[in-house]
């Protein structure tokens, strides 16, 4: 009992340790660029200095040589065979049709939708803000990956198990996005959600790398198309629901069972894959 709460208070250290670093540093960054040049969106260049140097850290680049090795198993960003990568981007990607109608379907019945920490085009221009957009997509989707899939639940998986690290990253996960999502309990079960699937993809294919991107996808598709419509969507509760609510709320239980059966496949492939992978990987050092 004593080694599990302490790898699970451990787990929460280490994800919001690597994932304030990288949310602090992007939001200064921001803050200082629309302060000071908004038409020259040079936050864009440093970040993306600072995320692939701060990552090749957490890969176990650089010193000290003491946790080098530590850090690169808790970032686990490790190449996956084909066939194990090709079932993990499709169960990710149904899985994220699936999460995109559901999101839809709760902000049509509670109107609680949107991201306040989005900047709108009145503080940027249009240019300057698409950018920033998609860096922070970037920044988000890789830095999320490393420290809840990566560094937590690797933490977590020795004395949790498979299922029991994943919901716990995922309830970090969710907790994570309270303070500047909001904490009403559409959006914490959305964020929840979202965390099974990364985990789950993170946990079966034992690597943070196959979850990358559909992780920036879905960023980059709720950035642009999904959270600024939100403030126009119907209230079911008083308008009623019409044939599009349906719609969506169909799509989101037929991608759902389809990622369940896509997400069992990737279980099989890569059972039979990994063992193999594993020993390469030791013979190369990595």
């Amino acid at each position: 009992m004593v080694r599990t709460l302490r790898a699970v208070a451990w787990a929460a250290l280490l994800a919001f340790i690597v994932g304030g670093f990288f949310s602090l540093t992007w939001g200064a960054l921001i803050a200082g660029n629309a302060v000071t040049t908004p038409a020259v969106p040079w936050s864009v260049a440093i970040m993306a200095i600072v995320l692939v140097g701060a990552l090749l850290y957490l890969d176990g680049r650089w010193g000290p040589a003491s946790t080098a090795d530590w850090r690169r198993a808790h970032l686990r960003a490790r190449l996956v065979p084909g066939q194990v990568l090709g079932w993990a981007l499709l169960a990710g990607a149904l899985a994220l049709v699936a999460l995109v109608g559901l999101w839809i379907v709760l902000v049509e019945l509670t109107q609680v939708g949107g991201n306040p920490t989005v900047p709108t085009s009145s503080q940027l221009p249009p240019l300057a803000l698409g950018l920033m957009l998609v860096m922070g997509s970037f920044v988000s989707s890789l830095s999320e990956e490393a420290a809840f899939r990566g560094y937590a639940q690797v933490t977590l998986e020795p004395v949790l198990g498979g299922v029991g690290a994943v919901a716990i990253s995922s309830l970090y996960f969710m907790l994570w996005h309270g303070p500047t999502q909001g904490f009403e309990w559409s959006k914490l079960l959305f964020y929840f959600l979202v965390g099974v699937v990364f985990g789950t993809i993170a946990f079966l294919t034992t690597s943070t790398v196959p979850a990358w991107p559909i992780h920036f996808a879905a960023d980059l598709i709720f950035f642009f198309l999904i959270w600024p419509q939100d403030a126009m969507r119907r209230y079911v509760v008083h308008d009623g629901a019409d044939v599009w609510f349906w719609g969506y709320a169909v799509a989101t239980v037929v991608f759902t069972a389809l990622a369940i059966l896509a997400f069992r496949r990737l279980a099989r492939v890569a059972r039979v894959r990994q063992p193999q992978d594993v020993t390469v990987r030791q013979v190369s050092g990595r």
